[in-house]
C-alpha cells in the first residue's frame, strides 16, 4: 500500500472538517506526523483514510475523462482548419 502524506488542511478537506479538527483526529488515531522541509506538518494516512482518498480521486476521474475528451475534440477541430501541408509541417511529417 502506498504512503499518502497530507497537511492538516488537506486532511480537513478529505474529512470534511476544519484543520484543527483534522489535527485532533490525527492525534486521536495516532497517525504518524512529520514536519516537512517546507515547515508544514504532514500526516501519514491510515488504511481507512487512504481508501477514502483513493475513492475521492476515482470520483474526480469522471470529470478528468470529460476534460480530456473535450481537449481531443478541440484538437481535431483545430487540426481540420490547417491545410494538409501545415498539419504535416507541425507534426514533423515530410
Amino acid at each position: 500500500m502506498p504512503q499518502i502524506w497530507m497537511t492538516y488542511d488537506e486532511l480537513a478537506t478529505l474529512s470534511g472538517c476544519t484543520p484543527a479538527e483534522a489535527r485532533m483526529r490525527a492525534i486521536h488515531l495516532s497517525l504518524d506526523r512529520r514536519k516537512s522541509r517546507d515547515g508544514a506538518t504532514r500526516v501519514k494516512l491510515d488504511l481507512a483514510l487512504t481508501a477514502k482518498f483513493f475513492a475521492s480521486v476515482r470520483e474526480a476521474d469522471f470529470d478528468l475523462d470529460s476534460a480530456i475528451e473535450a481537449l481531443q475534440v478541440t484538437h481535431l477541430q483545430m487540426a481540420e482548419l490547417l491545410t494538409p501541408d501545415e498539419f504535416r509541417r507541425r507534426h514533423g511529417s515530410a
